[in-house]
This record gives C-alpha cells, sequence and structure tokens, in this order.
C-alpha cells in the first residue's frame, strides 16, 4: 500500500547533540530541499521540547517528523507520536548521539544522501514502543515509552553515573570509565522478574527490549525485531564483580547470547523489583533508551500507540535522488 506524503518535513535538532555535527544536518537538509521538499527545522531549548513537537505538530502538514539527536532525544519524539497513534507523521532519524542504536537497528547508511533518501522515499515499519511505568504499592505511575529498552541492574547503574556534560565530552569512553566504577563498587544486587505472571525468576541484571542491538551494533537479543509487537527480556543470571566484567566482554566480541549464565524470554507483561539490595541503601535506577529516568519497581509493557519508523528501501528499489518524494511506501 503507498500514500502520498506531505513534502513537508519538521525536523527537530538536539543542538547540544548536533553540535560537533552541524555540517552533517545541513547536508542531509540541502539533499531534502534540493529535492523540492520543505524543511521546518526547529531546536529544542529544554526537556520535553521535542516529545511536546511531536505531539502538537500538525499532520497535515508534515508528513515527515525527522529528528536529529541521539537516542535520548528520539525517545521524546516517541513517546509524543505514541500518544497520536499511527496517524501522526512517520519518525525519520538523522542520528547525531553516542551509541545511535536505533539507527543502528533500522539499518541506517550514515552518509548524509541515504539519511535524505529514507527521509523522503523510505519504507515505514509500524512499531508499537514498549511502555515502563514506575510502580508504588499497586499504584502505576505514569508510563515512559521507549522504542529501545529498558534496564536495570549493572547497566542502569553505569548510566545513572554518567552526567550530561561528562557524556557530551568524553562519549563512549565515559561508559567504559563508569563500567569501572560500577565494578568496583559492586554489590550483589538480586531482582525479581516476572514475566506474564509466571513464578518469578532471580536476575543480577535485566534488560527488557525491543532491539536486537544495544549500545550501539552489539546484539543482545538476536531473536528481536522492531515490528512484531513482543518484549524480549534479557536476564544476566550470575552474580559478581568478576561475572559483571565477563557479561560486558561477551557483548563487545559478539558472543553474549551464547554466554553461560545470560538467557533470553520472551513476553508481553514483565514487572521488576528488588529482591534482596545486599546493603546497598541507594535508590536502584531503570535506564530508558540510555537516559537514567526511573526507579524500581516497575511494570513494562507494549504501548497501545503505534508509531511508524523509516527505514531504508531494499537496495534494488532505491530510486536516484532526483526522483525521490513523490511517494512513500508503508510496510510492516
Amino acid at each position: 500500500m503507498t500514500f502520498v506524503s506531505p513534502k513537508s518535513i519538521l525536523l527537530i535538532r538536539n543542538p547540544i547533540a548536533g553540535r560537533r555535527r552541524r555540517g552533517f544536518v545541513e547536508a542531509v537538509m540541502h539533499q531534502v530541499r534540493d529535492a523540492g521538499w520543505t524543511v521546518d527545522l526547529v531546536d529544542t531549548e529544554a526537556p520535553g521540547d521535542a516529545r511536546h513537537l511531536a505531539e502538537t505538530c500538525d499532520a497535515s502538514r508534515y508528513g515527515v517528523i525527522a529528528v536529529a539527536g541521539g537516542d535520548g532525544t528520539i525517545n521524546e519524539v516517541v513517546n509524543g507520536l505514541a500518544r497520536r497513534g499511527s496517524e501522526g507523521p512517520a519518525l525519520a532519524i538523522v542520528p547525531l548521539g553516542t551509541a545511535n542504536v536505533l539507527a543502528h537497528e533500522l539499518g541506517l547508511d550514515l552518509r548524509a544522501a541515504a539519511i535524505a533518501r529514507t527521509i523522503m522515499s523510505g519504507q515505514a515499519l509500524l512499531v508499537h514502543p514498549g511502555e515502563a511505568s514506575c510502580v508504588a504499592v499497586d499504584d502505576a505511575g505514569v508510563p515512559h515509552c521507549f522504542a529501545l529498552m529498558v534496564g536495570a541492574g549493572f547497566d542502569a547503574k553505569v548510566v545513572a553515573g554518567v552526567s550530561a556534560p561528562f557524556k557530551r565530552r568524553f562519549g563512549r569512553a565515559a561508559y567504559v570509565w563508569r563500567s569501572l566504577v560500577e565494578a568496583r563498587r559492586y554489590r550483589p544486587v538480586r531482582y525479581a522478574v516476572e514475566i506474564d505472571g509466571r513464578e518469578p525468576c532471580e536476575a543480577a541484571s535485566v534488560i527488557v527490549t525491543r532491539a536486537r542491538l544495544y549500545a550501539g551494533p552489539y546484539v543482545v537479543a538476536p531473536q528481536a525485531t522492531l515490528g512484531e509487537p513482543l518484549l524480549h527480556v534479557c536476564l544476566f543470571e550470575r552474580w559478581g564483580r568478576g561475572q559483571a566484567l565477563r557479561f560486558g566482554l561477551a557483548l563487545l566480541l559478539g558472543r553474549l547470547p551464547r554466554t553461560g549464565g545470560y538467557r533470553v524470554v520472551t513476553g508481553r507483561q514483565v514487572k521488576i523489583s528488588v529482591l534482596n539490595d545486599a546493603g546497598e541503601t541507594r535508590v536502584q535506577p531503570v535506564q530508558v533508551d540510555g537516559d537514567d529516568m526511573l526507579t524500581l519497581p516497575i511494570s513494562v509493557a507494549l504501548a497501545a500507540g503505534a508509531v511508524r519508523l523509516l527505514q531504508p528501501l531494499p537496495r534494488r528499489l532505491s530510486q536516484p535522488l532526483d526522483d525521490l518524494g513523490s511517494r512513500m511506501a508503508v510496510g510492516g
């Protein structure tokens, strides 16, 4: 099925994430405008701006919302679009962040011309984001949608320990350094993970993901696909400082799915809580799409609303750049 897309794009840019790659964003805009499209650029000024823009922009004017930023900015836009459902504008990615996990997941070619092609004639994949809520007693808090994952345990503590200025200055190295800090202060906290109402299992860390990849190009859930409405629960079932570092090394070497003490379980409803805090007095953080956002306990499910994510057309269906923009293929 195809539809004629309004040839106008709302480009939401995080100016902090794009500071070092301003020329890349301008090159993408130049390609799109040369093809006859209109591009309205809006820079975010504060947290929540991207979400508000995505939720309130005129869908009859904008066929596409393009996000120039990292996974955190994309998360905001996903939250805004999920409230609108599949009738909202399609979402395209102009990757500028540290990990760009969603860009890797969608198979984006990171050259400006290729990003422009995907914006104007990409295949739209209908995706139900995940949704996580803090749980106090029996009352669920305000839900937060995620395009990629939520995590509790070692990775969440690493994310919580990396400040925004430190990440901007050192990029991926900031997470490597913080991983060593967290390994040194390691406590064998145990988490209870309940999947679809079954008997809870124990884990040293847990990641609930919609995607195959983590922290860039690294595989955590080999069978996960964004278009499938299913959660993949990654369980790290061995405790200890050495085990945490072992899992991290296996991830970097592409061996995590085959590593002893690690398994992936699928489901649609997940609850995560602290089973034993091992004397650790700090609040147990939860990372959402790579940002420190929630605290345990949490409930995780699939969001009711869907978002259309633009991914590259198969190579055999690609069109010359000057012929793009007339139609957008809708798949998934």
